[in-house]
């Protein structure tokens, strides 16, 4: 893991400029938290006892807001996947003063000093997360699924669960490389491959992108670091995926609901893609798709990174559609290859907490309620509003925190993987310390390592530039 400390010894090396900026809330309403106390003590009513199944969570070290609990069972003919979901449909009163305001947040924004919370901790990190041996109120997902990793039998239902264990992804993956992972996922290995292959026989596309973090240091100092990819997170993922694309044929069989939609790429968009892949000396055989093709690279190559940065065209257009009463004409989610919805992050998303109450309302044989019916045409802009901002803070920490890295090594030459070159330019990504920037200068060959120069980094602009140096 490459990284960098930031010895900063300055009390205003902080992300306070970046919540003014953006104008990020610094508190909840009273209203709005008074409500949430109120829910507290709120009676979970009548609902299925989960509570001896053995549930972990998977999540980052230290997280308190944990959405969702897993336990994989092996059975004759397959695999019994029970995955229990936080419950804010008991915590949220529809259409009251911390409804009102979560849909104003839309989702939680995560700085490194600390994130502005879709709802008040209290929930968010208290009586909603599904902490370890805490009783939970949840919605549980149950898969039945075939040896091919295909679903044969999906209920959803109201549950109470606890979970025996919080785990994280590095622990446990270490475990499994150890052959020795809890019993509550020992199947994760096995289940995840079967649904990554259905991914790619789907035309599901992953790019497998450097992930820059920004993370303490322990003594009050900044670190920034790539995050490894390890295989538990496409495995946990394609959990989370195996359930949005349940409900969502839940949700186009009763006509009502919300998705996550994606238009399917042009012809025009993969030809281009082949065209950088050939530039960039990377077999294509005829007949593969671009699913396969991404799926096949090694992501630790420069071409490889050059290539997914290219990909990223097969991409664009992501939003969320509302329907009631008549199918949209995009249904699908062209990453995923399938239609496909949110569902299984309520604390942390504002979306899945109504696209959940379509699904419990549709499995039970229930009417849609009309508060519910209200909000959906609502949902895609105040989630794509969100997601804008929630992009923006993102790009301006990490840019902010590049800057402040490098502010004191201006002049100096770093080795760098050309990513994608045009506007007489590129963008290149360094690897030690971890950073994209931009980069001008003659001859940038989208996929080679070249020799570069920083040539300013600014952290009042948040700015780092550089130019390819002569060999």
């Amino acid at each position: 893991m490459a990284s960098l400390v930031i010895r900063t010894g300055r009390a205003d090396l902080d992300f306070s400029g970046i919540r003014a900026e953006f104008g990020l809330p610094t508190e909840f309403p009273a209203a709005a938290l008074a409500e949430a106390e109120q829910a507290l003590s709120r009676a979970p009513g009548s609902r299925e006892d989960a509570t001896g199944l053995p549930f972990v969570t998977i999540d980052p070290p230290g997280a308190k807001d944990l959405d969702q609990a897993v336990l994989l069972e092996r059975r004759p003919n397959g695999f019994r996947v029970h995955y229990a979901i936080a419950d804010l449909g008991l915590f949220v009163v529809p259409d009251g003063a911390l409804d009102a305001e979560v849909r104003r947040r839309g989702q939680t924004l995560y700085l490194p000093d600390g994130n502005v919370p879709l709802h008040p901790t209290v929930l968010s990190e208290g009586a909603a997360s599904l902490l370890p041996g805490q009783t939970r109120p949840a919605v549980l997902w149950t898969f039945d699924c075939d040896r091919t990793g295909e679903p044969t039998d999906v209920r959803v239902r109201r549950a109470m669960v606890r979970s025996t264990a919080q785990l994280d992804y590095e622990t446990v993956q270490r475990s499994f490389d150890a052959k020795n992972p809890h019993p509550s996922i020992e199947a994760l290995a096995d289940f995840g491959r079967l649904r990554r292959e259905r991914a790619a026989e789907r035309g599901a596309v992953e790019l497998q992108l450097p992930e820059q973090e920004i993370v303490p240091n322990g003594d009050g100092d900044w670190k920034l670091v790539v995050r490894p990819r390890v295989d538990v997170d496409s495995w946990n993922a394609e959990i989370s995926l195996l359930t949005g694309m349940s409900a969502a044929k839940i949700m186009l069989e009763a006509e009502v609901g919300v998705l996550r939609t994606l238009p399917d790429a042009d012809d025009g968009a993969v030809d281009a893609l082949k065209r950088s892949a050939h530039a960039l000396g990377v077999p294509w055989p005829e007949g593969t798709t671009p699913a396969r093709l991404l799926a096949s690279l090694d992501p630790s190559r420069p071409e490889s990174l050059a290539l997914f940065v290219d990909a990223t065209r097969l991409l664009r257009g992501a939003g969320y559609t509302a329907f009631d009463g008549e199918i949209p004409p995009v249904t699908t989610h062209a990453g995923v290859a399938a239609p496909y919805t949110h569902v299984t992050a309520p604390l942390r998303r504002l979306v899945d907490r109504f696209a959940t109450e379509v699904c419990l309302a549709v499995t039970a044989g229930q009417e849609v309620p009309d508060w519910l019916r209200r909000a959906l045409p609502l949902l895609p802009g105040l989630m794509g509003g969100s997601d804008t901002l929630a992009s923006k803070v993102e790009r301006a920490c990490l840019d902010q925190v590049e800057a402040w890295v490098l502010a004191d090594r201006v002049g100096q030459d770093f080795e760098a993987v050309v990513l994608r070159a045009e506007n007489s330019g590129a963008d290149v990504f360094v690897a030690d310390p971890p950073v994209m920037g931009r980069c001008t200068g003659e001859d940038l060959p989208e996929g080679e390592r070249i020799k570069v120069r920083l040539t300013e980094a600014d952290p009042d602009r948040r700015k780092v530039a550089f130019t390819r140096v002569a060999d």
